[in-house]
């Protein structure tokens, strides 16, 4: 199973290949995607992204996991966040969400077994 392309990104609007939905945040994995609701975990600008955050997405077997940080990179990433992934084996690339789209979207079309988070707006 591939990881699906992020076929469009502007501000607060994300769509992904193959899915009808548009997000402002969103996750994505081998073979699917959904809405990233901050409020399931609490999550805030500051401290930032948590292990919860990216839970979901590394229980689908990725190999590399990309997250946006916003456009004007106001999400913050704690080191912890990147321990947890680099214990489970996993590579991490923290990226401003342009960038990370576009980092994602060549791993993919690579056939990387990518996994993603991203923040649509600041």
């Amino acid at each position: 199973m591939s990881s699906p392309e992020i076929a469009s990104l502007s501000w607060g609007q994300m769509k992904v290949k193959g899915c009808s939905t548009t997000y402002k945040d969103c996750k994505v994995w081998p073979g699917g995607s959904r809405t990233w609701d901050w409020r399931e975990t609490g999550t805030n600008h500051s401290p930032g992204v948590q292990p919860a955050d990216l839970e979901e997405v590394v229980k689908k077997g990725v190999k590399t996991l990309v997250i946006g940080r916003g456009m004007s990179e106001a999400l913050q990433v704690p080191p912890s966040t990147v321990e947890y992934l680099k214990k489970n084996g996993i590579d991490v690339v923290v990226l401003q969400t342009e960038k990370a789209v576009a980092e994602y979207n060549a791993l993919a079309a690579g056939g990387v077994k990518v996994g993603g988070v991203f923040h649509s707006t600041c």
